[in-house]
Parts: structure tokens; sequence; C-alpha cells
């Protein structure tokens, strides 16, 4: 049996763990520190723990310390996002031992250097494509950067280990995942792929739960696990049956 792997998120702005609705800054509810959300995750059962670096990503600081520290405390694996942009960025990301790193505006942004940390780094990098309707979202979602399916071709091509997909209109708004478009994702890559947005009950984590014979093979949970929709456990038991 195939199972639904679960990724709560720890999204970090100003060091502490918050969670923003459709990505805005300005929009963030704070739940503490970010180290204690991460282990209550991890002794909940998480295989992952995806950290993100909000600063980072809206280009206005840093919490690296502070996200190197909470993945050397953790025994599970950790897939770490936010402003990883040029190879200094990348290299500080991946010596935090992170199991893999999630880049986003760059892949955009800046194809070339993309492929080139693809190309050294494989499977150990992931690209995330947050999309409003089929164009891309980039910059903390405060840009637009270029149709959906013209980056994904070319990703592809460049050798991209998988994708973790994001319907920037379900973010944070606990209103259910966008199944129509993770399967045409799907249906135009081998590759696969991560859902993020709109988690919002067990019946959600279940119909994500039945694409994972077309390819997600995973789903980063945040606001509905803050909020108290469900457990951890709870949804583990419905990725897994």
């Amino acid at each position: 049996m195939t199972v639904l792997e679960l990724l709560p998120a720890v999204d970090v702005a100003g060091g502490q763990a918050v969670r923003l609705v459709q990505g805005e800054a300005g929009s963030e509810t704070s739940y503490g520190d970010p180290l204690e959300a991460a282990l209550a995750w991890q002794s909940a059962g998480a295989p992952w723990v995806h950290l993100v670096d909000l600063d980072a990503a809206f280009g206005r600081g840093s919490n690296r310390e502070l996200l190197a520290a909470v993945v050397g405390k953790l025994d599970v694996d950790v897939e770490l996002s936010g402003g990883i942009r040029d190879d200094e960025s990348l290299a500080n990301a991946l010596a935090t031992g992170c199991r893999r790193v999630n880049l986003g505006t760059a892949a955009l942004e800046d194809p070339e250097w993309t492929a080139s940390a693809i190309a050294r780094h494989g499977d150990r990098v992931a690209v995330g494509l947050d999309v409003r309707g089929t164009t891309l979202a980039a910059r903390g979602w405060t840009r637009e950067g270029g149709d959906l399916w013209e980056v994904l071709e070319r990703l592809d091509r460049d050798g991209c280990a998988r994708y973790v997909v994001t319907d920037v209109t379900k973010d944070g708004t606990l209103r259910g995942p966008n199944l129509d478009l993770l399967r045409e994702v799907c249906a135009r890559t081998t590759k696969p792929v991560v859902a993020s947005g709109g988690v919002s009950s067990l019946d959600d984590v279940a119909a994500l739960r039945s694409l994972v014979p077309i390819g997600v093979e995973g789903a980063i949970i945040g606001k509905a696990l803050y909020a108290g929709q469900f457990t951890l456990e709870e949804a583990l038991k419905v990725a897994a049956s």
C-alpha cells in the first residue's frame, strides 16, 4: 500500500511560527516557538517537516540560524523553503542537513542557475510551483512568474526531481485542495508531486490519498493542524489507509 506522505508546515517569520492567509505578508497569525512546533509534529509521527523562512521568501530578512538549529534538533526529514535564490543561500540551506530544499522564485526568474542547482544536487532540490489559475506567482506571491505549463516543461527537461504545487488562492483558507490542478500537473509530468494549500479536513487528506496512484506523493498541511481541524495522528491514519 502506497502511503500519502504528510509534511506538517512550520512557517517562520520574525523568529515565530506563523500562518499566512493566501500567502500575503501582514496576514500572519503567530503560533509560538518554531522548534516546539516542529518537535510536536515529530513526536506525533510526522515523517517530514516542511520548514519555511517567510522573511527570506519576502526578501525582508532571514531566520537562517534559527532554521538551521531547528533542522539540527529534528530526527525526521526536513524540506526547507524560502529565499533560496543563489549559490550562497542554497549552500547554507543544504548545510543545515535538511533532506531537500524547495526552490521558488529562482526557478522562475533564473532558469540557468536553477538547471545547474538541479544538475548538482539531484533529488535534494524540489521546485515549488505556486499557481493562480495557470499563472505562476513569484517573490512571495507578489509578482507573476509565467505560464505553469511552459515552466513545468522546462523544469522537466532540466531534470527536476519533484514539484511542490500550491494553489495560492487556497493557501491558509481551509477551503480544500485544488484536485483538478493536481490531476492536470500529474498528467503532464512523470515526476512526483507534493500538494500544498487548502487542506481543511480528513476528507481532503483522503481525496489527496486517492491521487497517489497518478503521482501525488505527499501533502503539506499547515493551518488545519494549527486550527485544530484534526490531529496529525488522525491525518496520518487516513494518509496510510
